[in-house]
């Protein structure tokens, strides 16, 4: 079969979007045989954590929650907020004040942009120029998210619109793409697959990856396509009874890549409150019993994926005509995005 292709994983016609029947409807039980929240935060409180998917920009929803980051360990939140929509526009704006005023913890992502129109490349080069971190959530294919179904932006497939030459313009800025596809199967993953082939320079992020999909799927396609990363939602499998895995059938994939799964709360999509989807990330962090790996998708695979882009011309413009080139700690010409935004940010210009 194609990469991609698990003959072993149920097939997508027996639930919209490729969901599974879950023979076990309440997870509650297993889970309070493990240990509390509050245990976990202690026992993992000097692992560095970033949530690498969050939509708490809406709303300006991000200020309320930072209390409870604070108690719970979440130093580093990915920030957008609406998606694929022309409200996503605002939101981004949202998620951009919020790295202003805390650079240490914000990391904005740009999610307003028109997939249809060429417009929307003009717009996403402007915003990764201003310092914006990557593109996404974006929907590059929805038929059943209750969320992205019907918003305005969406593209059918991800090599549809404007997908291909935002992805060579990713590439260019070395900036993630977050996308968000559904139906897993079909169509929509063809099209994943031939965007994966076309553009090796382009960094893939699938949001959710395990939402709706089996781990021999996700384990075919990072195995296949060495620029994909997979968004681990670990509070769908954890705490959604429509969930037909449990966490320990991704830990062998996991394992496989350590370096290529990054994990997120998805803002606690579907769930009754984001502070389990924070518990769910612990919960797998527990699981693995390894420490090193811990580091990696809890905080690093991110982390390299956001130093290792270099500083705009915007943003060196910016330094220079501040006098930057006279601040003996500033290399400009090895100054990455994030060393220029935080310098902007403190010498009064923003980033």
């Amino acid at each position: 079969m194609a990469p991609g292709g698990d003959e072993t994983a149920p097939v997508a016609e027996q639930l919209p979007g490729n969901q599974q029947a879950s023979e076990s409807p309440e997870p509650s039980a297993e889970v309070l045989k493990e240990k509390s929240m509050e245990e976990l935060v202690q026992a993992y409180h000097d692992l560095p954590l970033m949530d690498a998917h969050n939509h708490n920009a809406a709303g300006g929803k991000y200020r309320s929650m930072i209390p409870k980051w604070d108690e719970s360990g979440v130093d580093r939140i990915v920030l957008f907020g609406a998606v694929s929509e022309p409200a996503a526009e605002a939101t981004d704006e949202t998620a951009w004040e919020a790295y202003q005023n805390n650079p240490d913890r914000f990391i904005p992502f740009t999610s307003g942009i028109n997939l249809l129109e060429q417009a929307g490349l003009d717009k996403l080069r402007k915003n990764l120029e201003r310092g914006y971190f990557g593109l996404g959530e974006i929907a590059a294919a929805s038929q059943y998210s209750p969320a992205l179904a019907q918003v305005e932006w969406k593209t059918e497939h991800p090599m549809d619109g404007i997908l291909p030459e935002i992805y060579a313009l990713c590439a260019e800025y070395q900036a993630p793409v977050l996308l968000h596809i559904d139906p897993l199967n079909g169509t929509p993953v063809s099209k994943l697959q031939e965007a994966l082939a076309a553009y090796p320079d382009t960094t893939f992020i699938l949001a959710h990856a395990n939402v709706f999909n089996s781990p021999g799927n996700l384990e075919a396609w990072l195995e296949a396509y060495p620029n994909l990363y997979a968004d681990f939602f670990a509070g769908f499998t954890v705490f959604n009874p429509e969930s037909a895995n449990v966490l320990e059938d991704f830990i062998p994939v996991i394992r496989k890549f350590p370096d290529r799964i990054v994990l997120s709360t998805d803002s606690g999509f579907g769930l009754s409150s984001e502070e389990l989807a924070i518990e769910a990330m612990y919960r797998l962090i527990d699981k693995l019993d390894d420490s090193e790996l811990a580091e990696r998708i809890a905080y690093s695979n991110m982390n390299g994926l956001i130093e290792r882009q270099p500083a705009t011309r915007t943003q060196l413009e910016k330094i220079r005509g501040l006098g930057g080139e006279d601040d003996s700690g500033l290399d400009l010409a090895t100054l990455s995005k994030r060393e220029a935004g935080e310098w902007l940010i403190r010498n009064g210009k923003e980033g």
